[in-house]
């Protein structure tokens, strides 16, 4: 039995989420709160296993709330967000501090509700399961504020009299003229490429994955998430706010550029195409691969063929989406690299790669960005 405390300002989404789970035999909601210092309170006395939080509360706001509860007294927690750009970046903060998951508001419809019911009872159910002192390093999913160095920071080594051979003088750059540099001594992506994809718990993960690449990496990372849309766009801004590495939310007929992190659009499938001028990205509606648009397989299967220059990485998630994708790309020769079971919120995704035995190496998360960038030199 799965005891719930339910926090909300709306005594509509209150009653709507609570009768939600009084439809299922293994929840039981413990109680109701309706501000985030009433949230803390009956989390403390109540011991409930699982939250519902939701952002936009009077007195103390989600986010307040959450930051108090994961350090004193900490539980899976899944938001509750409005989708707007403002209920999007909300929610991605609340991811790194600690949020397991989120479920957006049906807009005040009950038939909204009634489409996404079994959506939001499997992430409540699977975040329920997460034993919060396993997450991550071993400790609260927790994250640093943005770090990302001012450009003018940012030094490589300079040729004296136009060539390579000496490295002691040093300059100002920006980001492009970086790559302009590492491309000119000898860097280049040689068509290589990282792909990846992830669900359930991804946001946490990606904030450990993402800020551990280099900024000069010699290949583009190309990354599916499954988000709504919107929540894709506020993802990309959190990881390149805490990243030396560009991230931005992918655009169609985009061509790839080393040193750049892309991720697909919510409501789009992401593909890489042949263009005019090179490999481009394509994005699709074609229909979901299941409930999933943007899908995995959908990106693993159309780098497949480009065989041993694909490095391809799959994170903690629900279901099975990238396991068939990951299958044409190891046997077109590309390497496999999985979640291992310690650090994934949900073992779910990476067991299927494992399970069928592709995975070239199962690592912690935060050793992933390292094994992938030495993939590529193999």
């Amino acid at each position: 039995m799965i005891k719930v405390l339910v926090a909300d300002d709306s005594a509509f989404m209150r009653r709507v989420i609570t009768d939600l789970f009084a439809t299922q035999p293994d929840f039981k909601v413990l109680d109701t709160a309706k501000t985030g210092k009433e949230a803390i309170e009956k989390v403390i006395k109540l011991k409930p296993d699982l939250l519902t939080l939701d952002i936009n509360m009077p007195i103390m706001d989600g986010l307040s709330a959450l930051e108090v509860i994961m350090k004193d007294c900490p539980l899976p927690v899944v938001m509750v967000s409005s989708i707007t750009r403002k209920g999007a970046d909300a929610t991605i903060k609340a991811m790194g501090l600690g949020a397991i998951d989120f479920i957006c508001k049906p807009n005040g419809s009950l038939s909204k509700l009634d489409s996404v019911a079994d959506e939001i009872l499997a992430k409540c159910r699977a975040a329920a399961q997460v034993k919060i002192r396993k997450r991550l390093n071993g400790s609260l999913a927790v994250f640093p504020p943005p770090v990302k160095k001012p450009l003018s920071t940012v030094r490589v080594a300079m040729p004296e009299r136009k060539t390579f051979t000496a490295t002691r003088m040093t300059t100002t750059l920006t980001r492009g003229n970086i790559r302009q540099t590492l491309k000119a001594a000898g860097h280049s992506s040689a068509g290589r490429f990282i792909v990846l994809g992830c669900s359930t718990g991804g946001p946490n993960a990606l904030q450990e994955f993402v800020p551990r690449l280099p900024a000069n990496l010699p290949c583009p990372v190309l990354m599916v998430q499954h988000m709504p849309p919107g929540f894709t766009a506020s993802l990309a801004r959190r990881l390149d706010e805490i990243s030396s590495i560009s991230v931005k939310e992918a655009e169609d007929h985009e061509p790839l550029k080393p040193g750049t992190v892309y991720i697909a659009p919510g409501n789009y499938h992401m593909t890489v195409a042949e263009g005019s001028g090179g490999r481009e990205i394509s994005l699709n509606q074609n229909a979901p691969l299941g409930t999933l648009r943007p899908a995995a397989d959908m990106l693993f299967e159309s780098v497949a063929k480009y065989g041993n220059e694909v490095v391809s990485v799959i994170l903690t998630g629900m279901g099975q989406d990238g396991a068939n994708g990951m299958e044409k790309i190891k046997k077109a020769g590309g390497y496999v690299i999985a979640e291992s079971e310690e650090t994934c919120v949900v073992y779910g995704m990476p067991k299927a790669v494992v399970d069928r035995g592709l995975a070239d190496e199962v690592l912690p998360v935060q050793n992933i960005a390292d094994a992938a960038v030495k993939a590529l030199k193999r």
